[in-house]
């Protein structure tokens, strides 16, 4: 998180002081922002401006060698080059190499500067490898620095706390990406849903800080035992792609699967049926485990329920095992309700669901959070007989992944 903010910040200044530098001046800019931040500053500085590491490490030299030359040495012919000097880049020599990388690391179109699922585990050898089978002559490295400049970030397989990668690990982040592009193209909604953590009641210490008057600090409560009065907050967001909108609802007693159906519910009701008034269907993208798991008997039976009541055909799909950090809701709603309450003790529900409410981005993020009061019963059963009678069809690939339930008409 603070490599992601050291980059924000040094892109917004090069962006301010870009056209006001020449080539000089502008390396040693960059030079001084990397002995700035010490160990790995060239790297952030490069990925923030674009400028290659080669240039901001003679940077480096130069600025060094300024700071140890005696204050009576002659000082050095500046170098500067005509404007358009230097080196053309790679894009120059070859305009088509970088839509060629984007189709392999990323299955969208050119143009769309943010799809659906933004990801790569491929290595920069084997997408090297594979460019060079297509006609352009480029290194593994130069593919790096493509990818960084573009905004994608290498993934590699591994184990993880939520369980070994799936083979077809890869397959299905590519068969979602079709279904969302095929929903939206007929303009059908395409939500991503999931529980936030769990948020203790009352004057408890949160995370992150805030600007207060110099030293009066929020007092909290040394321990962190839940109040058995105010209990837990647990919030359920649906995030929907197509408009950047979202709808939390805050529940008070378990994160079932029939919480999470109600959620989607109130979403549908509240926001969804206003944005898709032409809505016949909906894509739900969700984690593999927890209260909306590909295993959990009642999250397909409440499913039905909403089918039933709403009239959408349902369209489940299920990210594989250990890839949750992928699904969209974490990194495009979860996180700015998390730095939008920062510092700040979650006193109340009320507060809780305003603060969620309130959070807005400069992308034109807006949130809707409302409690919900009902109780919902953990550890209920569901019979054969229950599960018989919901209208799911698997789909062919991965079915226990990705299916279908349609109403049930009357």
């Amino acid at each position: 998180m603070q490599e992601a903010t050291a980059i924000a910040r040094i892109r917004r200044k090069y962006s301010q002081l870009e056209q006001a530098l020449d080539e000089r001046a502008r390396r040693l800019w960059a030079a001084s922002e990397a002995l700035e931040l010490g160990w790995g500053g060239v790297t952030v500085v490069a990925r923030a401006t674009g400028i290659s590491r080669t240039t901001i490490r003679a940077g480096i030299t130069e600025v060094r060698s300024q700071v140890e030359a005696p204050s009576n040495a002659a000082p050095a012919t500046p170098r500067v080059r005509r404007p358009g000097g230097g080196r053309k880049s790679i894009k120059h020599h070859d305009p088509h190499l970088l839509a060629a990388l984007e189709a392999l690391v990323e299955p969208t179109a050119r143009g769309e500067p943010d799809s659906p699922l933004r990801w790569t585990i491929r290595s920069t050898r084997v997408l090297a490898r594979t460019l060079k089978d297509q006609g352009h002559a480029v290194s593994h490295s130069t593919v790096a620095a493509l990818l960084n400049e573009a905004g994608f970030s290498l993934q590699a397989n591994r184990k993880t706390r939520e369980g070994e990668s799936h083979p077809d690990r890869n397959a299905q982040f590519e068969y979602i990406n079709r279904l969302v592009k095929r929903f939206q193209r007929r303009g059908q909604p395409v939500v991503s849903v999931d529980t936030k953590k769990k948020e203790l009641v009352g004057d408890f210490k949160n995370g992150g800080r805030e600007y207060r008057p110099s030293g009066r600090p929020v007092e909290v409560r040394v321990h962190d035992f839940a109040d058995k009065e105010l209990g837990k907050a647990i919030p359920y967001g649906v995030y929907d792609l197509a408009n950047n909108e979202g709808w939390v609802s805050v529940g008070i007693t378990h994160d079932t699967a029939e919480f999470a159906a109600a959620t989607i519910r109130r979403w549908w009701d509240e926001m969804g049926r206003v944005r898709f008034r032409n809505g016949t269907e909906l894509l739900i993208t969700a984690d593999a485990g927890g209260s909306n798991g590909a295993r959990t008997r009642l999250w397909k039976v409440a499913l039905q329920q909403l089918a039933d009541a709403t009239g959408l055909t349902l369209t489940v799909c299920h990210f594989p095992p250990g890839t949750s950090k992928w699904n969209k809701i974490e990194h495009r709603l979860f996180s700015f309700i998390t730095q939008n309450w920062r510092g700040k003790p979650l006193i109340t529900l009320q507060a809780i669901v305003q603060l969620i409410g309130n959070t807005r981005t400069a992308t034109g993020l807006t949130v809707k959070a409302a409690l919900d009061p009902n109780e919902y019963q953990s550890g209920k059963q569901v019979s054969d007989r229950e599960l018989k009678e919901v209208q799911l069809k698997q789909h062919k690939f991965h079915g226990d992944w990705n299916y279908t339930i349609h109403p049930i008409r009357n």
